[in-house]
């Protein structure tokens, strides 16, 4: 069970670090106007925060199933090969993020090379088809993001934007920041992450970068309050679904009102 808990909270929590660690960054870091290496070092203390208290809490909360260990593997059980080649990939993809924002130019281009080689190997080895590549890629999903872009455009300036400029202070200072997390962290449970960041961002950027990544803060430790915060929670629930191993919305809901108030502050307190 921790393991599993873990997994949802840090697929939200543990994404903070990198401009590329999930969509919502890499909104929050185009609008941003900063370098990636800028960005990983303004973030990663929140990041450290945020993962150390969930390591705390988690530890508390589920101690008596660590203390229990965890079963003993199969020893016939046949062992999953290292993936040397995809490892060497993903390190040069991100050493390709780090290089295109020196040179000004997309990340898109570092992280469409990248899925290109990984692509076509498999593709030579016969490991997958095109179709199966196309369908990696989700088109559908991309459509659904475009869309959503489009719609909380026209919410946000028919009325939204100003309603959630009117919550926020003014400013960089600490009681601001946490404002800002706080309004996101409750935007991105009722909306989604991703249309909050949407929406948060034209009221943010233009105050900088620190409001920017507190909004970050909020929309990416938030979601780990309700499933609906954000696509990796909703997709992990599925998951768990598909596989007979429905998660206790209870439980979910504890774990995520001891964490979410805890991180949102060390994390802004760290920003």
């Amino acid at each position: 069970r921790p393991y599993v808990y873990a997994c949802a909270h840090l697929a939200n929590s543990a994404s903070l670090l990198l401009p590329v660690s999930n969509l919502t960054n890499l909104l929050a870091f185009t609008a941003s106007g900063l370098s990636f290496t800028r960005f990983a070092a303004l973030m990663a203390l929140p990041w450290l925060a945020a993962i150390a208290v969930e390591y705390a809490v988690f530890r508390r909360a589920f101690r008596d199933d660590l203390a229990a260990g965890a079963h003993a593997p199969d020893p016939e059980a046949e062992r999953t090969p290292v993936p040397v080649f995809t490892l060497v990939v993903l390190a040069l993809t991100l050493a390709g993020f780090v290089v295109t924002s020196f040179e000004g130019a997309e990340p898109l281009w570092a992280a469409l090379a990248g899925a290109l080689v990984l692509a076509v190997r498999a593709l030579a080895k016969r490991e997958t088809t095109p179709l199966a590549v196309v369908r990696s890629a989700n088109p559908l999903f991309c459509l659904f993001v475009l869309a959503l872009g489009v719609v909380v455009k026209a919410v946000v300036d028919n009325g939204l934007g100003d309603g959630i400029a009117a919550l926020l202070s003014d400013g960089d200072t600490l009681p601001a920041l946490l404002g800002v997390a706080v309004v996101a962290a409750l935007l991105a449970n009722l909306i989604n992450n991703l249309p909050a960041i949407l929406a948060l961002l034209p009221i943010v950027a233009a105050a900088g970068p620190g409001p920017l990544l507190a909004a970050l803060i909020g929309v990416n430790l938030g979601p780990n309050l309700t499933y609906v915060g954000s696509l990796a929670t909703l997709l992990w629930r599925r998951i768990l679904h598909a596989h007979g191993d429905a998660p206790e919305l209870g439980h979910f809901t504890r774990l995520g009102i001891a964490t979410v108030p805890a991180t949102l502050l060390a994390s802004t307190l760290a920003l």
